[in-house]
């Protein structure tokens, strides 16, 4: 049997690693869009934008574990058609590369605003490059505009506003993050962005740029206010890379649509940000953008095509560092949810705080208390959804 994994980002390698620990000695191509090896996406808005990372300390793996796991790397090509039926890619490149197993992760690709393209000073953070490009054109005195209120973009201004450049955050929510946090976690979010210097703008849904002799000059608002910028940020969401499956007898809606097993079709699978898949203890379609789901999918993806034959059924979870804020999330929150503190202090800046509905707990925040947080999701409601043992 050979595999064919098309994504060489998290999720793509971590599949390749989980197959050879589980014995599988057989041939695994991974095909990859860009021509950097296996890289980390999470250090891009922080470490790495920020200039206290070199771009080589984002890799995923050194040269030589690469080299161990006896995968046939194919870079800077990437997949422009699939047939489902024959298991077989096509790249940009001409290459045909077939397979019997083919694992889909191609992860996401940035929304942009209308009149971007082409417009100077105009950014997107999604590559290793584009970290880069975004780094080499900030500088003292230049205002910066990050349009998304979401976690990069929260991340991103956190970022540009430590390294001394004026930055403003601009966005629809009320708060930073506030459709996902509610307003408790919300607006101690915006209280240490606006504390340490960020200016908010928040409340506004952005419609557009301005610009002059091809630079952008300023974020247009719908209540007619234009922000002036020298570079913009445009980090408002992203969407599943799936274009190039059209015609191949694989269903997508918001991401590749798979069964509890992650497959797609007959030995096609999917993970990471891309796959969207039963998750039998939620009874839904889900599908997450995060790096722990990137590699934790991935193990059950390769798992299942060695014949395991199980659902994939995590407890949700991702994190998010701002400023000194260390953020962990276990399950889903609802703005709606009722909120209350089980572990530490709000006002001391360390807390733990439950998200409850229908009497039920369905997620656990923990604010710069990683471990209590982890604790609370498996004592709570949430440990139901791998069978854990309730204490």
């Amino acid at each position: 049997m050979t595999v064919l994994v098309v994504g060489a980002s998290a999720a793509g390698l971590a599949t390749v690693e989980a197959l050879r620990r589980k014995g599988y000695e057989e041939r695994v191509t991974v095909l990859g869009a860009e021509a950097h090896l296996p890289y980390d996406r999470p250090p891009l808005s922080k470490q790495v934008l920020a200039g206290s990372w070199a771009p080589e300390q984002a890799s995923l793996r050194t040269p030589d574990a690469l080299s161990a796991l006896d995968a046939d790397f194919v870079l800077g090509d990437p997949a422009v058609r699939l047939d489902a039926r024959t298991r077989t890619v096509h790249t940009g490149s001409g290459r045909t590369l077939t397979a019997d197993a083919i694992v889909l992760a191609t992860g996401l690709w940035p929304r942009t605003l209308p009149g971007q393209d082409g417009l100077a000073g105009v950014h997107v953070l999604r590559t290793l490059d584009d970290a880069l490009a975004l780094r080499a054109d900030l500088a003292p005195g230049k205002r910066v505009v990050v349009v998304g209120d979401g976690v990069l973009g929260a991340e991103i201004a956190a970022t540009v506003c430590g390294l001394g450049v004026a930055v403003t955050l601009a966005g629809p929510q009320p708060a930073p993050l506030a459709y996902q946090f509610g307003p408790l976690a919300a607006g101690l979010l915006a209280e240490l962005h606006a504390a340490r210097g960020v200016h908010l703008r928040l409340g506004a849904a952005v419609t557009g740029l301005s610009s002059q002799d091809g630079r952008v000059t300023g974020v247009c608002l719908a209540t007619g206010e234009e922000l002036p910028a020298d570079v913009v940020v445009v980090a408002f969401g992203a969407a599943p890379v799936t274009d190039w499956l059209a015609g191949s007898g694989v269903l997508c809606d918001n991401g590749v649509v798979c069964d509890s097993r992650c497959r797609a079709a007959d030995g096609i699978y999917a993970a990471g940000d891309v796959a969207r898949w039963h998750h039998e203890g939620l009874d839904v379609l889900l599908r997450l953008e995060n790096r722990t789901n990137a590699t934790e999918q991935a193990v059950a993806v390769a798992g299942n095509i060695l014949g395991d034959d199980r659902p994939y059924t995590p407890v949700p979870y991702f994190w998010t560092h701002q400023f000194d804020a260390r953020i962990h999330v276990h399950g889903t929150l609802s703005a709606d949810a009722e909120v209350s503190i089980v572990d530490g202090d709000v006002t001391a800046g360390r807390f733990v705080a439950e998200y409850r509905e229908g009497g039920r707990v369905t997620g656990v925040l923990g604010w710069n208390m990683p471990k209590q947080a982890r604790v609370h999701s498996t004592v709570t409601d949430l440990a139901r959804l791998r069978g854990l043992s309730m204490s």
